[in-house]
């Protein structure tokens, strides 16, 4: 018994494509609005990542301070105070920039 041999044929489709429902010069505007707001993203990722650096510092002077807190001596102190003078001078410059 001799079995039908299937083989792949070549079938033309007659029918046009469709017409694209995006007008043309659209895909451009919306590459160029996607360009617009991921810039502004990025701006607003500096600027928040600027104001973590405040909140890391002005932290960790708090930990500083607060981990001399039982039974501080002049020299503690003293050396926190310069460290805390010495993070709100590097804030002040990470601000001004």
């Amino acid at each position: 018994m001799a079995e039908a041999r299937r083989s792949f044929e070549l079938v033309q489709d007659d029918e046009e494509p469709a017409a694209s429902s995006i007008a043309p010069g659209t895909s451009d505007r919306a590459t160029d609005i996607l360009l617009l707001s991921l810039q502004a993203l990025s701006k607003r990722t500096l600027i928040a990542l600027s104001n973590l650096f405040c909140l890391l510092t002005v932290g960790s002077v708090f930990v500083l301070f607060y981990s001399i807190v039982p039974n501080p001596n002049t020299f503690q102190i003293v050396s926190a105070t310069i460290y805390a003078v010495f993070v709100l001078a590097a804030n002040a410059i990470v601000r001004r920039m």
